[in-house]
């Protein structure tokens, strides 16, 4: 009577209960109200007990409660069956002959709507004798179904998802690798007569980064080879006259000592103006290097009076000291000397004996400016920016330089170099002015330029 115990009183559930699913029955039961005082006594009792009990439950999915009385199958819930479970079936007949009670498992391959039929199966007694028997069974196919889905849907997800990542990935890594593929098509198509390939910068980061310096690499190449080039035309331009004049005259050279004496006179000194001419244009080529100053500490007063000194003996003119500044920079004090003593050169060419020259410098905020001023012809407005190019001239000069227009090139070099500008100021007849501005601390990254100031 111990299935009847369990369904009736819930204090004495028994803690050996071999399924969860009689557990189950138990509430299921209890739920249902039924006001049972005592086990049934007869089979028809038991028939109206199972038939009571069954006809108020709701099983859950693929789980069949059944009810075997005297062999037979009664009844179930829900009334849907398998044909494993089927009222004939191999499976009732064997629950139907147990003489205790017994839980397994019955598989069966050839059913795959089934697949196994998990049971739980308790015998019923009457008057000591077994009466019927009571069976909780599940089959597994819904489970492995489940199973089996929700296996193929992961499945399904995780492909998607690694798809998506591989198009993310590759998508990402054509981002990634483009400017590195940008740079390759760059470099191919760069020649030794072909510097003009750039690549486009976009966005910021390391590759960006990459990409910039390439570009200014390429900046300096190209700035490199044009300056070899612009060298070797205007060393070519330059050197044809005095070489052709060399030549002439030596070939109509004649016996006649003094026509010798000549001859030999003007050849020394056209290869001296061929020997300027190319330490001017070494000096100018050596600009573009990063190691073509020497820094060293400047004291303004003194190196401003040596400038004077210097400038008072090289002709005679009307010297004026106009000022000097105060304290001290870090500069290139030779090649300083050079830009300003070439200004000077510049203004003795440009003057007569008793035409004004005054030198000076000076302190504003944070830049010092060294000045060379003259009362000599001046300088069309035309030609203030040109002078600065090389082999450029005033076209109102009156006398020929006995340079080669390289003077004021070096000048502006010097002042780029050091980070500065050099300011003109000059009208016809009026003379002219040129000014060094430099920056006071040392700035020798800045690039400066020339410009006309009035």
């Amino acid at each position: 009577m111990e299935i009847f115990t369990q369904l009736i009183d819930a204090e004495t559930e028994a803690s050996d209960r071999e399924d969860e699913e009689v557990t189950a029955a138990v509430n299921l039961l209890k739920q249902a109200d039924m006001r049972l005082t005592k086990p049934p006594a007869t089979e028809d009792e038991l028939e109206e007990f199972f038939d009571a009990f069954l006809g108020r439950q709701l099983s859950e999915d693929d789980t069949f409660l059944i009810a075997i009385v005297d062999g037979e199958f009664r009844k179930s819930s829900p009334r849907a069956r398998p044909k494993v479970l089927a009222a004939d079936s191999k499976l009732i007949q064997y629950w139907g002959r147990l003489t205790q009670s017994e839980q397994g498992e019955k598989e069966f391959p050839t059913e795959p709507n089934i697949d196994s039929v998990l049971y739980t199966a308790k015998p019923v007694w009457i008057d000591g004798e077994i009466a019927g028997v009571f069976v909780v069974a599940h089959t597994t196919a819904g489970e492995r179904a489940e199973v089996v889905e929700a296996v193929l849907a992961i499945v399904q997800v995780s492909a998607v998802v690694l798809i998506l990542a591989l198009l993310i990935a590759w998508v990402a890594s054509r981002g990634v690798l483009a400017p590195l593929r940008l740079i390759l098509q760059t470099t191919r198509k760069i020649s030794e007569s072909d510097l003009n390939q750039r690549i486009s910068v976009e966005g910021k980061g390391e590759l960006a980064e990459l990409a910039t310096t390439f570009n200014e690499m390429m900046d300096r190449l190209q700035a490199a080879f044009t300056s070899q080039q612009e060298f070797i035309n205007d060393a070519g331009h330059e050197l044809r006259t005095p070489i052709a004049i060399v030549r002439g005259h030596l070939e109509l050279m004649g016996d006649n000592p003094e026509e010798i004496g000549e001859t030999r006179a003007l050849v020394l000194d056209e290869l001296d103006r061929m020997s300027r001419f190319v330490n001017d244009m070494i000096l100018l080529t050596k600009a573009e290097r990063p190691d073509f100053l020497r820094w060293e500490t400047v004291e303004l007063q003194s190196f401003t009076e040596e400038l004077f000194a210097k400038a008072q003996a090289l002709a005679q003119r009307n010297w004026q000291f106009d000022s000097t500044a105060q304290g001290q920079t870090i500069a290139d004090r030779q090649r300083l000397t050079q830009a300003v003593m070439n200004l000077i050169r510049n203004a003795i060419q440009h003057t007569k004996e008793n035409d004004i020259i005054g030198i000076g410098s000076a302190i504003s905020k944070s830049r010092i400016s060294f000045w060379v001023r003259d009362t000599g012809e001046g300088i069309a407005l035309i030609d203030q920016k040109r002078i600065f190019e090389r082999f450029a001239r005033a076209a109102n000069s009156r006398r020929r330089s006995e340079g080669a227009g390289l003077g004021l090139s070096i000048v502006q070099a010097i002042v780029e170099a050091h980070g500065g500008r050099i300011l003109l100021k000059s009208d016809i007849g009026a003379g002219a002015r040129f000014t060094i501005v430099i920056p006071l601390k040392r700035s020798p990254e800045k690039k400066g330029h020339a410009e006309r100031v009035g």
